[in-house]
């Protein structure tokens, strides 16, 4: 198994780490800070990191249809407790010797109600937002790495035209 196979399941930051490894272990050049490195595997581990990234935003995209789906559940339920509160209030009022305790009972289902759908719509989006956050966090990371690569790629690169000869 070689080193691609092994960080495939890595996700992202096993390619990170790899090609960071391969970075790290390639042979110097005399009296240069410049590396060999193997072009096939740099490119091979590149490849590898654009098609991981797709698979992890399409991770996102279904964890984000979740907490979705979590949030139209929680509305659904509240839209029902309420028409079951409505459909009580209403069946407490025909009986007419108990028509104000059954406005109060009513009112006090509804009201109950509404503070258990409005719980139920504040922890589906707390839920979103702490997934979003994660998610934002690990993007940062990623582009915090990249950024970093690119900036040490570009400081070989500036390295190298400084010493060939003009």
């Amino acid at each position: 198994m070689s080193m691609l196979d092994d960080e495939r399941t890595g996700g992202v930051q096993g390619v990170l780490d790899a090609l960071t490894a391969t970075v790290t272990g390639a042979r110097s050049m005399p009296m240069s800070s410049s590396v060999l490195v193997n072009r096939a595997e740099m490119l091979g581990l590149i490849e590898q990191a654009r098609q991981v990234l797709p698979s992890q935003l399409t991770q996102a995209d279904r964890l984000l249809a979740s907490a979705d789906a979590a949030r139209e559940r929680a509305r659904i339920e509240a839209v029902a407790i309420v028409a079951g509160a409505h459909e009580e209030a209403d069946r407490l009022v025909e009986i007419q010797a108990v028509t104000v305790a059954a406005r109060q009972q009513a009112a006090r289902i509804v009201a109950e109600a509404t503070a258990q759908a409005n719980a139920l719509r504040r922890d589906a989006d707390d839920y979103c937002d702490r997934r979003l956050a994660d998610f934002e966090i690990d993007l940062g990371k990623l582009a915090a790495q990249v950024q970093a690569g690119r900036a040490k790629l570009a400081e070989r690169l500036a390295e190298r035209l400084a010493d060939e000869p003009h």
